[in-house]
């Protein structure tokens, strides 16, 4: 009986310790933590985790691959967690993965989603720091949701007020109520097709004239692809230059020759000017003329006597006959 009571102590002792491993593995099953598998750490930081709590679920893929560990706040602005993942995925998590928060179905917990880069970066270590995606939290949806619903607001206003003054324009409603409107429309949208039709039609010209010119055909198509006509047109232009040039300097000489007997004339020296003011000068040349006319009168009644001298009258008379042979 002496033994009783120290059983009774030893078997609630154990009975105790069960319950309390028993709470402690409840417990850690449900911050989904692994008891009996390894682990490795990563971390990842955020400006704002919203609502994140140790223990949450962290996925890869949509799998479920560790939990949350720990959440530090390094500054002001940026929060580190730390992520305990099942040691099995480190074959498939690399450095480059990406780290995203979202919700565990509409109402849940917060979770961690790990998404794959796919750039070919090495596997992710022990302690490694992941990249992370900002998220749009539900407090900035309902912020838009209500800037749109005011600017909704807004524009129902102004649409109210704009079918006001349709409603209370006359002349909107006559341009409505006219029944000739229909036909005006229909003829102006067929005068525009047609216009159109003999655009489309000069366009298509245009573009066979262009085709043809770039394939050398017809007189501008030959000047524009034939080397041997833009050579000639140079040689030509050349020439042209060239006797431009001449001209240029004949020109000049023809200036120098003017000033030259306009000077004569105005200084009194010169053939220029003994020409066209020296009076004596032109009776001399008068008489001149008129000398040489009557010496040419004598020698032609000279020849004409040596004709009927007896001595040549037989030469005379062989040249006649040679010109009438000929």
């Amino acid at each position: 009986m002496t033994k009783r009571p120290i059983n009774n102590l030893k078997l609630g002792i154990f009975v105790l310790a069960g319950l309390l491993l028993l709470i402690f593995s409840l417990y850690m099953i449900g911050r989904d933590n692994n008891l009996f598998g390894k682990n490795y750490k990563l971390t990842a930081r955020f400006e704002n985790v919203q609502g994140l709590t140790a223990g949450n679920n962290v996925r890869y893929a949509g799998i479920q691959v560790g939990t949350v560990k720990k959440i530090r706040i390094l500054n002001d602005t940026l929060i580190e967690v730390a992520m305990l993942i099942d040691m099995k995925m480190k074959q498939y998590i690399h450095k480059n993965d990406i780290v995203s928060m979202s919700t565990d179905g509409l109402m849940g917990n917060r979770i961690l989603n790990i998404t794959a880069s796919k750039d070919g970066s090495p596997l992710a270590e022990d302690g490694d720091l992941l990249a992370t995606k900002k998220n749009i939290s539900t407090d900035e949806m309902l912020e838009t949701l209500d800037k749109t619903n005011r600017n909704i607001a807004v524009i129902s206003e102004e649409l109210k007020s704009t079918v006001l003054r349709i409603n209370n324009s006359a002349a909107i409603w006559k341009l409505l109520n006219e029944t000739e409107l229909p036909d005006n429309l229909r003829a102006s949208v067929l005068s525009i097709r047609h216009a159109t039709g003999r655009a489309d039609e000069m366009v298509k010209d245009l573009h066979s004239i262009i085709t043809d010119v770039k394939n050398g055909k017809g007189s501008l198509g030959a000047i524009l692809t034939d080397t041997s006509i833009a050579r000639n047109l140079d040689e030509a232009l050349l020439k042209i230059q060239q006797v431009g040039d001449h001209a240029t300097g004949l020109v000049d000489e023809l200036s120098k020759l003017t000033a030259g007997i306009k000077e004569d004339i105005n200084s009194g020296n010169g053939t220029a000017h003994a020409l066209l003011k020296d009076s004596a000068l032109v009776i001399k040349l008068n008489n001149s003329l008129s000398n040489i006319e009557k010496g040419t009168e004598g020698f032609n009644q000279n020849m004409e006597a040596l004709k009927h001298n007896f001595l040549l009258r037989g030469y005379f008379r062989k040249l006649e006959k040679q010109k009438r042979k000929q």
